[in-house]
């Protein structure tokens, strides 16, 4: 079969890849001048540094087949993600973890005498959180609420927390010991040259050609028999229906000479602080050295038709569109919608690079039995 892969991502590369490894003739297209989709990373040419470009990517997984299957094309160093907030005219660790809670409240708290005094903070008449807003004050009260949720999730967002569903707060944990690692997976690092060499490794094969600069064009199709399509959803039907919603990051760059802030991510809490966080990039390469350094302050907000769109914000309004987008997909042959943007989901890198696998896996049980190849990566809804 020839396939065409919409977009040079870990989803396009990844299925690309498997197709190409059991025989098939796939072309990959992107219509940026680079591989790795928002994972594109750079060296930045004043400082020498490593740039993620569009935002911090740090890998994180407990899925052993993705962790081996990403080193087996790059090396990976070990990396903790050690996030920092200012707010309220002090400088904490995040996610809450003892050292939060006994700073905040100017204590020294065993574990469980900081697990009992959260729980006389939390509100405990919330027997059923449906809002950001319930789950944080069921969680850990008002007053940590108010430090260090309430300002930066109104930014981030660009509505009250009561807008927004519970299950955004779910990925946050509160920890009960002196753990500072946000993330708490088995496997956990970054890749030694950055992620568009890793990716450009994937692509590396020869049944597959790879076209940048390239935007698709529909009377592609029929040069090939299949599309994988990891674009927006509603962009491959031309929006007809309107626009899913999103946020976009504006990213204001500066350098400075030795450490800045000491720490790759810190963000602001406080809701006069306009943007979210700061991020300073030689810190997610802690195995190389760079005298200069090169910081971003990011500002969140509605993505427009012309902005590059990073969170989906699925609330009802949103969801009510998507089933019909669902809808006129499943209609459609000959096309597959995956990743972050073609199934209009949140997802982590090992997550994207988990489904693509089993796409994959997917697309060769269908053409062994001879039925159609599935709509989607999984199922937006």
């Amino acid at each position: 079969m020839k396939f065409l892969m919409v977009g040079a991502g870990f989803s396009g590369a990844v299925i690309g890849r498997r197709m190409a490894e059991a025989g098939h003739d796939v072309t990959v297209i992107d219509a940026r001048d680079h591989v790795a989709g928002n994972c594109h990373t750079e060296r930045d040419a004043q400082t020498g540094v490593m740039v993620h470009v569009y935002g911090p990517h740090i890998f994180h997984t407990d899925d052993e087949e993705v962790w081996n299957y990403v080193n087996a094309f790059g090396r990976f160093k070990p990396y903790r993600n050690r996030v920092k907030s200012t707010t309220q005219g002090a400088v904490y660790s995040l996610p809450i973890n003892l050292h939060t809670i006994n700073q905040f409240f100017g204590k020294t708290m065993r574990p469980d005498e900081a697990r009992a005094f959260i729980e006389e903070q939390a509100d405990t008449s919330i027997n059923d959180p449906q809002t950001f807003e319930e789950q944080a004050l069921r969680f850990v009260g008002p007053d940590l609420y108010e430090a260090f949720f309430k300002g930066y999730t109104e930014k981030q967002w660009g509505c009250s927390p009561t807008e927004l569903p519970a299950s955004i707060l779910k990925r946050l944990p509160v920890r009960f010991n002196y753990d500072d690692n946000y993330f708490f997976h088995r496997f956990q690092g970054m890749p030694e040259h950055g992620y568009t060499p890793l990716v450009q490794a994937i692509l590396d094969h020869p049944n597959i050609t790879l076209s940048l600069s390239t935007p698709y064009d529909p009377a592609m199709r029929a040069d090939h028999d299949h599309v994988v399509w990891s674009g927006p959803l509603d962009g491959y039907f031309g929006y007809d229906l309107g626009r899913l919603g999103y946020r976009t990051l504006d990213f204001e760059r500066f350098t400075a000479e030795g450490d800045w802030q000491g720490c790759a991510v810190m963000n602001y809490g406080d809701p006069d602080v306009p943007f979210t966080r700061i991020t300073e990039h030689k810190h997610f390469a802690t195995w190389e050295e760079h005298e200069g350094s090169v910081l971003y302050r990011e500002f969140s907000r509605a993505c427009g038709p012309d902005d590059i769109p990073y969170y989906p914000i699925r609330l009802v309004e949103e969801k009510a569109l998507l089933a019909d987008y669902v809808a006129r997909a499943e209609a459609e042959s000959g096309v597959t919608f995956v990743g972050r943007l073609g199934t209009y989901r949140y997802l982590d890198m090992d997550v994207t690079i988990r489904e693509a696998l089993d796409t994959a896996t997917a697309f060769a049980v269908a053409m062994d039995s001879g039925v159609p190849l599935p709509v989607f990566s999984a199922q937006p809804l």
